[in-house]
């Protein structure tokens, strides 16, 4: 064996095994995903649990326990968030399994396939069309290999890389195979900095996420003032009585904060992903979820998309004087000459069955922008196949035969013999025609339903294909989308942005589609602020996807293809989509379905708690009956448990086939605002009636709460807070079908032996036997439902007639 063979022979496994104790193998420093520690630590030790643990250590210290149950809610929700996160990371990580690259290696002199992850310093790897490069190295041999390094560094042209070459993890190749020598892996290589959050379990660069969280820092401005209020009120007021003033500090700071909120956004993604992980559908990204429910075009590639990725051959037309044996002879030659065959040439492949044994003395790779691969045989001459549209005159006798097969919907290449080697600087140079070859593509049998989900949807789908723009056409004809005669040819389109956009936002099919021209088209599509999504499964569509808002792949498709996109469907199904895209529809719809609940609380409880505290202090300052705040813990607790709690989780999982929409933030804050406004006014309206004739204090604290004549005035305010923080839920649940009335009746039904069961009044501090004070509640619960069906009611108007911005 020569020095070259026995160099790419590869390592032996003496060495792999010393070189992996060592730890110079490709095995990222993160994978991602939160370890057990971090799900527990980012979801117990919280901001939130830790103002409300020091509430919980305030309430148990004046004795009175019941008022503590706020905190079991958020040990619960702690609890529920853990389990969910656990659940999907397991998920994500079976799929991940299924997911995972493989390299071809040489070890111990012969080829073996091993993941990404075992490669290890000094492995000679192979090298061929579709590859992603997993570490840093250097060429050691190159047969016309072609890298894409864009995704590094922004260059669109693909470089031609030779012996002794450096080559970057995160570039893929092109065209050509070759060998490669790892010379850095793991957390060394270019890839653990390109590829860090891979597959991560996050809500980062998430429209919802961002949302809740610019709500969050509003909430956060308004707490300080009407906490420090409440304080001040509840101690001036307090006396000698610090056990009431701490009951009604921390029953009025409690509702404050949409503690749920975060939870359920971060437990509807999580089931969203379980979800899809049982239909063999991989989120790289969770936003992708989100993100493809917003979309309002699907580009879609051709082949392994709407058509099955394998093909057949179907026949071999010969042209002129050319002999069909000899045809077939040269076409079974260039398949078995090829070391890395592509789709196309497989299908020969198997046609053709055994090589002629024609020896080889050159070769030329397929290249998406060519469009054509040769070999040069020795005694032979120089066979060229590629696309009959780019190789012939299209006005030619042969041309037209080829566009007319090609307008049936297959795919037709021209087989020719040409003058040069095909390893010349020109080449292919002149051709001479010998035959058309036929290749057949099975369409997908759930293409065409998918097709017409998008379209009732509102969704565009374009088809971007690098096919041949009449036989791309006939094949979206056949599933209902746009006719054969429309398809327009790229290498005619407008390559400036704007003109590009127009032509896009005419046509339907586009054939001919170079690599970077399906870049172009994705960058010509935002500049009409349209959201993207591009399918793909081959190595012509990285740069697409990579652009794209959201980047589908398929399982069957190239390493580089699917390590760029967001979402993987590992079953090739291009029917998984609308299931992705109805995922999507059901996080956002009812993400913002209970932040209406919860923000309509902070807001109610904000507002009183700021106008009850500023009344509080007017009266000590002018010596008039004082005003405490009317509530115990517990009741704001029980209050929200079935207003909020239980009917907000229900709801956060149910089916919602509602169109995404920018804009949620103002969306819900429009709602949010004026209900908890109207709740407060008749909430407060409602106390100060009910406390007329009371007197200037407030009782006295018994058994660890308010006194007798206290509880009523509080039980009948509760009563009128409690009806209409449950009319907004009616309102939020809406269209009630039989589910959502059985949520919002079952809710309200739960109310009801707490009031009147004297265990149940006992425990949770309520008396509703004052019959004219619980008269006084209803009247106002009924003006506060009226009124809130109101602004419900004109809201709905104003965001119906505000123009549909979608994204």
């Amino acid at each position: 064996m020569g020095e070259r063979e026995q160099h790419e022979a590869g390592l032996s496994t003496a060495e792999v095994e010393e070189l992996t104790r060592r730890g110079e193998v490709n095995h990222a420093p993160d994978d991602g995903m939160r370890s057990t520690w971090q799900i527990v630590r980012a979801n117990l030790f919280t901001r939130i649990n830790a103002i409300f643990a020091i509430l919980v250590a305030l309430v148990v210290a004046t004795g009175s326990l019941r008022n503590a149950l706020f905190g079991l809610a958020i040990v619960i929700n702690s609890i529920v968030g853990i389990a969910q996160e656990l659940r999907a990371r397991h998920t994500l990580k079976q799929l991940s399994i299924v997911n995972t690259a493989e390299v071809t290696v040489r070890r111990d002199g012969e080829a073996k396939k091993i993941p990404t992850t075992d490669i290890v310093t000094g492995d000679i790897v192979e090298l061929s069309s579709g590859s992603q490069i997993a570490v840093d190295g250097v060429v050691v041999r190159a047969d016309h290999l072609d890298v894409d390094e864009s995704l590094l560094t922004g260059e669109s042209d693909p470089i031609d890389k030779r012996s002794d070459d450096e080559l970057r993890s995160g570039s893929f190749v092109v065209a050509g195979s070759g060998l490669m020598r790892a010379t850095a892996v793991g957390g060394d290589s270019y890839a653990a900095k390109l590829t860090a959050d891979a597959g991560e379990f996050t809500l980062v660069r998430s429209e919802l996420r961002s949302g809740i969280d610019s709500i969050l820092k509003v909430i956060t401005y308004l707490l300080i003032p009407a906490g420090l209020i409440t304080i001040v009120n509840q101690l001036l007021l307090a006396r000698d009585d610090w056990k009431q003033a701490v009951l009604g500090m921390v029953a009025a700071l409690t509702p404050m904060v949409p503690e749920g909120l975060v939870l359920l956004t971060s437990v509807a993604f999580a089931v969203g992903v379980i979800r899809l992980g049982r239909r063999q559908c991989l989120v790289n990204e969770l936003p992708a979820i989100e993100g493809l429910a917003r979309v309002d075009v699907v580009c879609a590639d051709k082949t392994g998309t709407l058509t099955e990725p394998g093909m057949t051959l179907d026949r071999v037309e010969p042209l002129g004087d050319t002999d069909e044996g000899g045809a077939k002879e040269a076409l079974a030659a260039l398949a078995h000459a090829d070391e890395h065959p592509n789709a196309t040439m497989l299908a020969v492949k198997d046609a053709f069955g055994d090589a002629p044994g024609w020896g080889v003395e050159a070769r030329a790779p397929f290249s998406s922008a060519t469009k054509w691969s040769g070999v040069s045989f020795a005694g032979h001459g120089n066979w060229v196949m590629g696309a009959a549209d780019i190789l012939l005159d299209p006005d030619s006798a042969d041309g037209e035969r080829a566009t007319e097969v090609g307008a049936s919907g297959a795919r037709v290449l021209l087989l020719a013999e040409a003058e040069t080697r095909v390893d010349a600087d020109d080449a292919p140079g002149e051709l001479t025609p010998r035959a058309l070859v036929v290749l057949a593509q099975k369409v997908r049998p759930d293409a065409a339903k998918t097709l017409e989900y998008f379209h009732d949807q509102g969704v565009e789908v374009k088809v971007i294909s690098g096919d041949n723009a009449r036989s791309v056409g006939a094949v979206a004809e056949s599933l209902g989308l746009g006719e054969a005669d429309q398809a327009l040819d790229a290498r005619k389109l407008p390559t400036d942005t704007a003109e590009l956009a127009d032509a896009l936002d005419k046509g339907v099919v586009f054939g001919r589609v170079k690599p970077d021209g399906k870049r172009a088209m994705v960058r010509a599509l935002h500049s009409r602020d349209r959201i993207v999504a591009m399918t793909g499964d081959g190595v012509n569509d990285v740069l697409a996807l990579k652009d794209a808002d959201v980047g589908v792949a398929m399982g069957s498709g190239s390493d580089a293809t699917r390590a760029v996109a967001q979402i993987v469907l590992l079953d090739n199904k291009f029917a998984t989509l609308p299931h992705v895209v109805a995922e999507g529809r059901r996080v956002i719809g009812n993400i913002e379905r209970v932040a209406h609940l919860f923000l309509t609380k902070t807001i109610y409880a904000v507002t009183l708690a700021l106008v009850i505290g500023l009344l509080g202090l007017g009266a000590h300052l002018f010596h008039t009956p004082s005003l405490a705040y009317p509530f115990e813990p517990i009741h704001l607790t029980i209050a929200a448990w079935f207003t909020i709690g239980v009917p907000s989780f229900v709801l956060s999982l149910l089916p919602n086939s509602e169109r995404a929409r920018s804009g949620f933030v103002p969306r819900v804050m429009r709602f949010a605002i004026p209900s908890g406004l109207v709740i407060a006014a008749v909430t407060l309206a409602c106390y100060l009636l009910v406390r007329h004739g009371q007197g200037g204090g407030a009782d006295a604290v018994t058994d660890g709460g308010f006194g007798a004549g206290h509880t009523q005035i509080a039980t009948a305010t509760l009563t009128t807070l409690i009806a209409c923080s449950w009319w907004v839920l009616v309102i939020v649940a809406r269209p009630l079908d039989r589910l959502r009335v059985a949520l919002v009746t079952a809710c309200f039904l739960a109310y009801v032996p707490m009031f009147l069961l004297p265990f149940t009044r006992r425990w949770f501090s309520l008396d509703p036997t004052n019959l004219s004070r619980m008269a006084i509640a209803g009247v106002c619960a009924l003006v506060g439902i009226a009124a809130l069906e109101g602004v419900h009611r004109v809201v709905a108007r104003r965001q119906a007639q505000a123009p549909a911005v979608h994204g």
